[in-house]
């Protein structure tokens, strides 16, 4: 029990963090869109991450750096051009969320999106395959209770979160609302996106 508390401690720990995957989640779970699926999607793919990493994975990545070389770069673009579409809807669509509308993004491009925002994200891969794959190591025998604290930790977050913003719908009911998120949305994904090129 107690290495199950530990890995879902660390877990929620460094998935609290702003970043690009909750900005997308908040932003949808706002407008109402596909909820379930996208939490869904990002939850399980934290829970191959977090097992991949326990499962001795983690030495891979760092026998292999190119691997996460590639993501670093592959992530800074995808995060660059969603940076430009959130800063164009703020200056050029006049816009107030109206939940009753049906959504404009298809199943198949959420989830798109939703599998981008985890898989391209380097620091996904330092936070639970790297990071909680090691410390994972200091639980033995008990791994895979650590493993599933972990695990449960990202599917409260994400579920949490998509679920929970909903009520923030009457906020962004006012265009000048929605526009200042689409602003710092577009900003995060920005700064994001830098970091990974320039912080080594």
């Amino acid at each position: 029990m107690t290495s199950y508390i530990a890995g879902f401690s660390l877990g929620l720990s460094l998935i609290l963090a702003i970043g690009s995957q909750n900005a997308f989640i908040l932003k949808q779970g706002i407008k109402n869109q596909h909820v379930f699926i996208i939490c869904a999607v990002c939850a399980i793919s934290d829970a191959i991450l977090i097992s991949m990493g326990v499962a001795g994975f983690g030495v891979l990545i760092n026998e292999f750096p190119q691997i996460e070389l590639a993501a670093r770069y592959a992530g800074a673009l995808f995060l660059f051009i969603y940076a430009f579409l959130s800063f164009k809807s703020a200056f050029t669509a006049n816009h107030a969320l109206d939940t009753h509308i049906q959504s404009p993004h298809s199943l198949k491009k959420t989830i798109a999106m939703s599998l981008a925002f985890t898989w391209l994200n380097p620091h996904v891969y330092l936070d639970t395959v790297v990071l909680l794959g090691s410390i994972s190591t200091q639980y033995q025998p008990h791994q895979f209770e650590f493993g599933l604290g972990a695990v449960t930790a990202s599917f409260v977050f994400f579920f949490s979160l998509g679920y929970f913003s909903k009520f923030l719908a009457p906020l962004f009911s006012q265009p000048k609302s929605w526009k200042i998120l689409e602003f710092l949305v577009g900003l995060t994904m920005l700064l994001l996106a830098l970091s990974l090129i320039f912080n080594n």
